[in-house]
């Protein structure tokens, strides 16, 4: 009987089931609701960056703005919203989420309306800017809600509709204001976001409860904290906005506000560092996930507005494109990621969500790769296949890479995570456009000094030239040989500085792949959050 004992006792083991497998929490269709609207919001938030600066030249002439002045109509909203992003997680406890949201959503919806009705600058900088500091809440709040109110199961597909505002709203901005504009009319531009933002708020009205506020924490608040970032980021959107338009430090205002930056923003991180009740908890950045994450998604930051940056102004510059015809052709930056963006969850299912994001920033920096040899006639067809592949690689990142970043994150800790996270996103697409702009300027010299040296008078190619155009000129009515000649010069300086140019826009795509090849490796040191489950559940 002693033998058999043990084959008895694996028997009735055996025969006792298992434990059942905890159950993923059901969501109520009111929470998706809350979810879905949080996300539209977003979408409009980061659609009307885009979209206003397609139809800029149009808004400065119909108010009278100057070419250098008119910026403002753009640095005025990207200031106040990078200002609000990480102060929305504390105003929402304040204030209570669904108080904050629908107010900041209705006041979005008001100062849009009215910025069509703009007069001149002042008042278009005016509104604008209240329109970013509401608009710019939108982008946090929807963030955060996805990550309190949605179990980690179902997390990755509320961050795949946040990726849709994060990666499709820029990429479909061009198309969707240079359609307006050349067809509607500029003003159309800000009356578009009034029939989804009335369904925004319908849907936030609906879903989001009711709670008490918190005007006691108004007490308590870490105001010299929110005071220095205030000051530092307002400083430093500007330095970005500004600087290369002003000669970066050639110019004494762009010092100034560039010291103000930095004392200030340096002053915020001692105190956020040392204060009891923080604005943001910094010290998340030394958590490996999240600390490498805030880098990849920075970068990412600097491509994903980078690239909506400079691919316009190649095609309007070069390619003399007006809006609409490059909205066609940033199309194909964009609606492959809306095909795209539903099918991630499923993937980050079924693969190592760190694995996507490779992909994808791989893809994002080949498709960056594949324009660095450009030609004078390199436009919609030669862009078609590096904007599809820009889309995939667009549409692998954002959400594995968010919900990576974000795992472990304590309900506490949402609002600090969501603002750094979105801030840190937009804060690379000021710095990455101000990169360009200031590599554009640099590089277009140098391509043309060494051009110049190749078309010399003392070759006997130019001369050949300078000799046909001057009697095509001549051909074609201009009766004095000397003018004939000077136009020929003129029209030979025409040429080399437009292959300059070319040449300085590849650089640029040169530097977006680079930077997507470094956040590449930063992606590389995601470790695995611990038993995942649709790419963050633990």
């Amino acid at each position: 009987m002693s033998t058999l004992q043990p084959t008895a006792d694996a028997a009735s083991a055996a025969s006792i089931p298992a434990p059942a497998a905890p159950a993923t929490p059901a969501v109520s269709a009111k929470t998706w609701i809350a979810v879905i609207g949080a996300t539209l919001g977003a979408f409009m938030a980061v659609l009307n960056i885009q979209i206003v600066n397609a139809s800029l030249a149009d808004i400065q002439g119909a108010i009278g703005a100057g070419i250098d002045d008119g910026g403002w109509i753009s640095t005025s909203y990207l200031i106040a919203e990078i200002v609000v992003i990480p102060l929305s997680g504390w105003l929402a406890q304040v204030f209570s989420i669904r108080i904050y949201l629908l107010t900041n959503a209705t006041l979005f919806l008001v100062f849009s309306a009215a910025c069509a009705l703009a007069q001149d600058l002042p008042q278009m900088i005016m509104l604008r800017a209240v329109q970013g500091f509401s608009g710019g809440v939108l982008i946090p709040m929807a963030f955060t809600l996805i990550i309190t109110l949605l179990p980690k199961t179902k997390q990755p597909i509320g961050l795949a509709l946040f990726a849709i505002s994060a990666t499709f709203a820029p990429a479909i901005g061009p198309t969707i204001g240079g359609y307006l504009t050349e067809n509607w009319g500029w003003q159309y531009i800000f009356y578009v976001n009034l029939v989804p933002g009335t369904l925004m708020i319908a849907m936030l009205w609906l879903s989001l409860e009711a709670k008490p506020m918190q005007l006691s924490l108004l007490r308590e608040g870490d105001w010299p904290g929110i005071i220095t970032m205030a000051i530092g980021l307002s400083a430093l959107q500007t330095v970005l906005e500004e600087g290369n338009k002003d000669d970066w430090f050639g110019s004494p205002f762009i010092v100034k506000l560039s010291i103000v930056a930095a004392i200030a923003l340096t002053a915020f991180l001692v105190i956020e560092l040392t204060a009891k009740k923080p604005l943001l908890n910094l010290r998340l950045l030394v958590r490996r996930n999240f600390g490498f994450g805030i880098l990849a998604n920075f970068l990412l930051g600097i491509a994903l507005y980078g690239s909506v940056f400079i691919l316009p102004v190649y095609l309007s510059r070069i390619q003399g494109y007006n809006a609409e015809q490059i909205g066609m052709v940033l199309a194909w930056t964009g609606l492959p990621q809306l095909l795209l963006i539903p099918l991630v969850p499923r993937l980050m299912q079924r693969f190592d969500a760190r694995i996507i994001i490779g992909i994808g920033f791989a893809l994002f920096a080949a498709s960056n790769f594949m324009n660095i040899y450009m030609t004078n006639d390199y436009a919609t067809d030669q862009l078609f296949w590096p904007n599809v592949v820009r889309a995939v690689g667009q549409a692998f990142v954002f959400a594995p890479l968010s919900a990576v970043a974000t795992a472990g994150i304590e309900p506490e800790n949402a609002g600090s995570a969501s603002g750094l996270f979105n801030m840190m996103r937009n804060l690379g697409g000021a710095i990455g456009i101000a990169l360009l702009q200031t590599l554009l300027t640099k590089r277009e010299q140098y391509h043309s000094n060494v051009l110049m040296q190749s078309v010399s008078v003392f070759e006997q190619a130019t001369r050949t030239r300078l000799e046909q155009l001057t009697q095509y000129f001549i051909n074609h009515g201009v009766l004095d040989r000397a003018d004939a000649a000077h136009r020929a010069y003129v029209a030979i300086g025409h040429v080399v500085q437009k292959q300059a140019y070319i040449l300085a826009f590849s650089d640029t795509f040169y530097l977006l792949g680079v930077a997507l090849i470094v956040a590449l490796i930063a992606s590389l040191f995601l470790k695995k959050p611990g038993h995942v489950s649709a790419g963050g559940a633990h």
